[in-house]
This record gives structure tokens, C-alpha cells and sequence, in this order.
């Protein structure tokens, strides 16, 4: 997940969602968990609901992006991708939708999954003046190198990742080596995770590459710095996520949009009640942020986090459920 990079977003129209019969059979449903842990929880969230509330015989089953939504438009299963990265996939994509073999339900993330730079809190609110990656690439005091004293640090994430690709392409475009940064290889997810807990530890400074959502940004506040430029999407496909182009421009860094999406055949048979939770069922990056570290912490399940989730939010999830289904959900927790 946290790999891919955007390209183009697609308006994805809901019309075909409202055609869904009313009083049609649920049945059998198979929901895709991707192997990341916002995924998991939300696919558990959706079993739970879909059992519990509405009657579903439903069960979760792994997947991942590209596989999941070729087998959803070639071959009508899994029913349900709840965190589709779609940007991934927009020809395939396009295709289901054309050929109506898929359906698109509610943006998952409703903000967008986020990639960029950050900086911890305290810095942000100790320096109000840094806003931008030009204004914290005046301060490399403010990020010191541990292994390079008097120079600033950049951190990245692994070799692999797209988004190390479009850190070290920044790096180039803000001139940061000339303003006194090192761009700094963290090795693995787990040495970039590391190095933003130690830092908030210290409460020392740290800027570098991060996404959201992400259990470690429920944990620790960190702000995401604005690139101070619009998004170029010429640009951006260009140069700044093809490591070997030798001469990046800086660039804003576009959200990825995280879709469900619900085979045609599904949509058609579960009835309207179902179709309309997916329709609303929709969370930001703060909630589940903040359920992931939880979760976290408490080395839980995807089953563990929905029901910890449902326990705790009904405020939220009971607007996206009929008022029988949040009654039955109640009565099951």
C-alpha cells in the first residue's frame, strides 16, 4: 500500500450502487483483507457489519491491489475490495467499471491516503514560520545528522519503495544537499519507523518521508509539510518518480485515492439497505490512524480492532447502517 504512487484519480459515479434491488437476498459474500493493517481492520469491520447487522453469510479472505481487483473484473470474486488503492490500477479500473463487471461505493479514506515529508509537532509548533519544504530546508540545525554534525538530515524509506523514488528525486529538486541536508537511507520500514520514535523520545527535530494512514502517526503527531507548489501531473510522471531522470522540478505530492469497490453481481443481489452502507461507509486518516495504533499496541486482530472500533464510535458508524442493522450491531457487541 504504502508503496504506490497516484497517478490519475477517476470520477467514479455511484448510479449503478442505486439500482440495487431492495429486497434482495444477501447471501455469501467474500470480502478481500489487503495485507496491510488499516485493510484488515476495515475488511473485519465490514464482516461484522454485514453478518451481524444485515444477515450476511460473510467472510474474509486475503488479497492485495492488483490481484484483487483483476480477479473482481475478470472472474466477478472476491464481492468486496474495502481499501482498493485505485490509482494503482486506472486502466483496469476503467475497464471494469465500462464493462459494469464493477461498482464503485464510497471513498474508504475519505481525506485520501497521504505520502510526503513531515516534521514532528513540537517543531511545527515551535517554528510556526516553517510550513513549507523550502522553509524547513532553511534549518538544518532545527534536523541535525547524528552521523554528520553541523549538516541537516532527510530521512527516507527503503530501497523498493515508490516513495523513496520521489524523496530522493525531491531531494534533487529543493537543492537540499546545497542548503546542508544528507539524504539518510533508513534501511527498512522498521529503521524508519525507529528513527521518528527516537526522535520524539528526544523531542529532537526529524523531517523525511511518511504516509498516512499509519499506526506510528497515531502514535506520534507529526505535520506534513506543503511542497509550496501546484501538482503537476506531466511533471510528476516526467521525472519525479524515475529515479535515473537527472532533473527533477519541485512538485506537490498527490493524495491516493482509496475506493471500495463491490463486483456488479454483488451489488445487484445484496439489497439496498447493504448497498447504501457501502455507499456511506467512510472513515478519515485521524480515526484510522488512531485505531491502528491501538491496535498496535495492543497486538490486535483486524477482528479485534472492528470491534474495539464499533464499541467506541457508534456516533460515527451508526449513520452509515439502517437504524434495524445499528440495533442488531449493538445487541452483538
Amino acid at each position: 500500500m504504502k508503496h504506490l504512487l497516484a497517478t490519475t484519480c477517476l470520477a467514479l459515479g455511484l448510479g449503478v450502487l442505486a439500482a440495487a434491488p431492495a429486497a434482495a437476498e444477501c447471501g455469501d459474500v467474500t470480502i478481500a483483507a489487503m495485507n496491510w493493517q488499516s485493510a484488515e481492520v476495515l475488511a473485519s469491520l465490514d464482516e461484522f457489519i454485514l453478518r451481524e447487522g444485515y444477515g450476511c453469510n460473510a467472510s474474509v479472505i486475503s488479497g492485495d491491489t492488483v490481484p484483487t481487483i483483476t480477479s473482481m473484473v475478470e472472474k466477478g470474486q472476491p464481492d468486496v475490495a474495502p481499501e482498493g488503492w485505485i490509482d494503482l490500477v486506472p486502466e483496469l479500473l476503467k475497464r471494469g467499471l465500462d464493462e459494469k463487471r464493477i461498482v464503485a461505493a464510497a471513498v474508504a479514506i475519505s481525506d485520501g491516503a497521504v505520502q510526503g515529508w513531515w516534521i514532528p509537532k513540537y517543531i511545527a509548533d515551535a517554528n510556526p514560520d516553517i510550513k513549507t519544504i523550502d522553509d524547513a530546508l532553511k534549518h538544518p540545525e532545527l534536523f541535525p545528522d547524528p552521523e554528520n554534525p553541523g549538516k541537516g538530515a532527510v530521512h527516507n524509506g527503503p530501497q523498493g519503495w515508490g516513495g523513496t523514488v520521489v524523496t530522493g528525486q525531491l531531494y534533487k529538486a529543493y537543492d537540499a544537499e546545497a542548503a546542508g541536508f544528507r539524504l539518510v537511507d533508513t534501511g527498512s520500514a522498521a529503521g524508519l519507523d525507529g528513527s521518528i520514535a527516537r526522535a520524539y523520545e528526544r523531542k529532537e527535530g526529524w523531517v523525511g518521508y511518511y504516509w498516512s494512514p499509519t499506526a506510528l502517526l497515531g502514535r506520534y503527531e507529526m505535520v506534513k509539510l506543503e511542497h509550496g507548489v501546484p501538482y503537476d501531473e506531466a511533471e510528476w510522471k516526467r521525472c519525479n518518480t524515475i529515479a535515473e531522470c537527472p532533473d527533477p522540478k519541485k512538485n506537490d505530492w498527490p493524495a491516493d485515492t482509496v475506493q471500495t469497490l463491490l463486483t456488479s453481481t454483488f451489488a445487484e443481489r445484496a439489497g439496498e439497505d447493504v448497498v447504501a452502507y457501502f455507499q456511506k461507509r467512510a472513515w478519515t486518516n485521524a480515526t484510522v490512524n488512531a485505531l491502528m495504533a491501538w491496535m498496535t499496541d495492543n497486538q490486535a486482530s483486524g477482528e479485534d480492532g472492528a470491534k474495539y472500533f464499533l464499541q467506541n464510535n457508534e456516533d460515527l458508524w451508526k449513520d452509515w447502517v439502517s437504524p434495524e442493522a445499528a440495533e442488531k450491531i449493538k445487541a452483538a457487541l
